[in-house]
């Protein structure tokens, strides 16, 4: 018999982050491998998972912690009075996060239909909202599973990323309080767990590797942007440019290819897909002067970025300068899914790259144009003699309901 998993979300609306398409995917790999769920979600308004059970929690409204939080926010936004970094100095987090965490709990607390199992924290970005709500619910916690998608806090980031934040001791206190009522901690990648299991002695021992989830997406009908030319040798790079993913050397490098390789010129581009960073305006000039470069800033659907990726000759994914990058991108299990190659720019020490394999031939540091300049000439010759996919095959079980179904049932 099949186990049961309650799922509790902090967003099912895949068009909201990044973070969100991971748990989308992985939720719905959980009731491809068979497992019974209900999932109960935060994202404030109605949506729906095929043949999924979705209940979403309605905000408290009439809470002092709502009105302090909202009091906070006219604060800031009338008078310019900035005092949520008092607030998380003396309690750790906003009064809108307690308050949101309360919203959670008293949802829990009236399910009456369904006994799981297990149950299933996601979150998003730096909140962990539902992981607060199941600390202040015990009888649950010898069935939790936290998932754990990105170091915690900011300090336990590797550079250049890290800074210590507003309330950190008590944000740490979290995190140790968390990983000591937790019967599993969950990472998507092994180089994560590896680093919050050095700073967190209570997570130790209860590592479950749970990647980002490949999934069933047919893209064959969406109609492609103008500035995307279908059948060229395209290379993507999808997702929003945090400060540290510096891509100059690779425009650099692309711009030398053009240069060296004229006849490439007409049906070659280089893509960036995502929202406004602080490369826009470096990217508005390069456009202005190289045509085979193109930057978007507006919005686009998620199954449009999809159909892009799953079109693209070369699909990029860019990591910062490090020494260590412990993250798998959310958009790995799209690359891999779409079976082309993929560019890998990033630290020696990447989960991205250990995936891949040591051997990996289409990695390189990020500022190593010269190797990324000839790279892009051999993905080149690839694609013109008809020899561009790739067998993921491994890896792409490896990021599938078999896995991860192997990953639950063994628990």
């Amino acid at each position: 018999m099949m186990k049961k998993i309650l799922v509790v979300a902090e967003s099912i609306d895949v068009e909201d982050s990044s973070g969100t398409k991971g748990r989308v995917a992985l939720i719905k790999n959980l009731y491809k491998a068979g497992f019974e769920l209900q999932v109960y979600h935060y994202t404030r308004k109605i949506i729906e998972l095929e043949n999924i059970p979705c209940h979403a929690i309605k905000e408290n409204r009439r809470s002092l912690l709502f009105f302090l939080s909202r009091l906070e926010r006219y604060l800031r936004y009338w008078f310019n009075l900035k005092v949520y970094k008092q607030i998380e100095q003396a309690f750790g987090f906003s009064f809108t996060l307690f308050n949101d965490r309360n919203s959670i709990v008293r949802a829990l607390n009236k399910i009456t239909d369904f006994d799981p199992d297990m149950v299933l924290t996601l979150s998003k970005g730096g909140s962990y909202r539902p992981h607060h709500a199941l600390l202040k619910l015990p009888g649950w916690h010898s069935r939790w599973i936290a998932y754990i998608h990105d170091p915690y806090p900011f300090a336990c980031y590797p550079r250049p990323y890290d800074w210590v934040e507003p309330g950190y001791l008590k944000k740490r206190k979290f995190f140790l309080k968390l990983g000591e009522k937790a019967s599993h901690i969950a990472y998507p990648s092994k180089l994560l767990a590896e680093l919050m299991e050095s700073y967190y002695a209570p997570m130790r021992g209860k590592r479950l590797i749970i990647p980002h989830q490949t999934f069933e997406s047919d893209t064959t009908a969406i109609n492609l942007p103008a500035y995307f030319k279908n059948n060229a040798f395209s290379l993507v790079h999808a997702g929003t440019l945090l400060g540290p993913r510096n891509p100059r050397s690779l425009i650099k490098a692309f711009q030398k290819f053009i240069k060296e390789n004229p006849e490439a010129a007409d049906h070659s581009q280089l893509i960036f897909i995502g929202r406004k960073s602080k490369y826009s305006k470096e990217f508005k000039e390069v456009m202005k002067v190289f045509p085979q470069f193109y930057s978007t800033e507006a919005y686009i659907p998620f199954s449009k970025v999809l159909a892009i990726q799953n079109n693209a000759a070369v699909n990029i994914i860019l990591e910062a300068k490090s020494s260590i990058s412990p993250f798998l991108p959310g958009k790995f299990s799209h690359c891999i899914q779409a079976g082309k190659p993929i560019l890998l720019l990033g630290p020696y020490y990447s989960e991205s790259k250990r995936l891949l394999g040591n051997d990996y031939p289409w990695w390189s540091e990020i500022d190593d144009e010269d190797k990324i300049f000839a790279m892009i000439e051999e993905l080149y010759s690839n694609w013109k003699s008809n020899n561009s996919q790739c067998d993921y095959h491994s890896l792409g079980k490896y990021l599938s309901e078999i896995y991860l179904s192997d990953q639950i049932s063994n628990l």
